[in-house]
């Protein structure tokens, strides 16, 4: 079955009762029982929820897993993967990534004797020499967040194996319609559902999906027992946005390339980040392993200077001055201030997060109009 396909029908039956075609919201928290033991698959919505049930089984197919899991944010997912672990575990994770991970590594996770190593990821040499028999976990996001770095999943799967530890990929940016991480070694895929799997800016969800029985068990009781499962509204108005995913991702990159064309030639700009470029870093690898090169875009402007990224952030007509990303309207932000502020400067900047760094989230608009705001935009500095 196609991913288009899969996206309108995986996981998804008619209701039983009524025939209805959309997967009801079965707003309850509880399931009366014919007696003791004996019920339909439902005991409690904290444990199951049939609208919850259906959008599971949907992430699942379209990610190529066995088992899917929501829960209440992105980051409930991370804390949940996290949650595998014992202390005196240690952790290898991309240097480049979402401020909010970093946050939850460094200021929960590592106060309970989680030990965490930052690294690129792009020397397999350098990775190795971090492993020790007290890995667990690797994880990845590729592309990262903000600079755009691509990390190649299946050698990141070799050394995970080859250490007996797991591999995580955080999958936000490209979305299950540009990069299947399951299907190039990696034991768990994690995503901001709230991001390009909703697509409308609407609802904050998490997911993790999985190929393995265990694994999945694992993760679906520490999922039961800790309680963060989003609420049913939120898994319909998912499973609805999900039905055009293929659609909005194809014009996400459509957009996302003319407007990368169009900063890298642009005076002002002094670096662009998007791996679609043939003279990127990972372009070779992002060619392999995606299935296209997305809609988020980074970009430096000339002089570094903090008050000329405030003024352009603020100029935007059509890109919202907003945190999140992925939805089908655009949107624009300055990451040092506001998705990576709670990383320390000095770590931020070793990265590439200078003070004059633009992130975009490229939209469905009419992306003659989207380069007409960026236009006027660069005329205010």
């Amino acid at each position: 079955m196609k991913f288009g396909t899969k996206a309108l029908h995986a996981g998804i039956e008619p209701d039983p009762t009524t025939g209805a075609i959309m997967t009801p919201i079965y707003q309850t928290s509880t399931y009366v029982q014919e007696e003791v033991g004996d019920h339909k698959g439902y005991e409690y919505s904290r444990t199951h929820n049939p609208t919850r049930d259906a959008l599971q089984k949907n992430l699942a197919a379209l990610e190529n897993g066995s088992h899917g899991l929501v829960f209440g944010s992105g980051m409930a997912a991370i804390d949940t993967v996290m949650k595998l672990l014992k202390p005196g575990d240690e952790v290898i994770s991309t240097s480049d990534l979402y401020g909010g991970s970093y946050r939850i590594f460094t200021t929960v996770w590592q106060h309970y004797g989680i030990t965490f190593h930052f690294d690129p990821l792009t020397d397999k040499e350098k990775v190795k020499g971090l492993i020790n028999a007290n890995t667990k976990l690797i994880w990845v996001e590729t592309p990262t967040n903000p600079m755009m770095n691509i990390i190649d999943i299946k050698a990141m799967s070799a050394i995970a194996k080859g250490a007996g530890a797991l591999l995580a990929v955080d999958n936000t940016f490209a979305s299950p319609y540009l990069q299947n991480p399951l299907d190039q070694g990696a034991d768990i895929v994690m995503h901001s559902v709230t991001k390009y799997i909703n697509g409308h800016s609407d609802v904050v969800m998490g997911a993790l999906v999985v190929d393995d029985d265990e694994l999945g068990a694992r993760l679906a009781t520490l999922q039961n027992s800790c309680g963060a499962v989003p609420g049913p509204q939120d898994c319909f108005l998912v499973l609805r946005g999900i039905k055009t995913l293929h659609l909005r991702m194809e014009r996400h990159c459509e957009n996302g390339a003319e407007v990368a064309r169009f900063l890298k030639s642009h005076p002002k700009v002094e670096n662009i980040y998007w791996p679609g470029f043939e003279d990127s870093p990972g372009y070779l690898v992002a060619k392999r392993q995606m299935f296209g090169f997305g809609g988020m875009v980074s970009f430096t402007l000339k002089g570094n200077r903090l008050k000329d990224a405030r003024r352009f952030c603020a100029a935007t007509d059509l890109f919202s001055l907003a945190e999140s990303l992925g939805g089908v309207e655009s949107l624009i932000g300055h990451p040092a201030s506001m998705t990576h502020a709670s990383i320390p400067k000095e770590t931020r900047e070793k990265t590439g997060v200078v003070d004059s760094l633009i992130r975009l989230s490229v939209g469905l608009e009419n992306v003659e109009d989207l380069l007409q705001d960026l236009k006027q935009a660069f005329e205010t500095i």
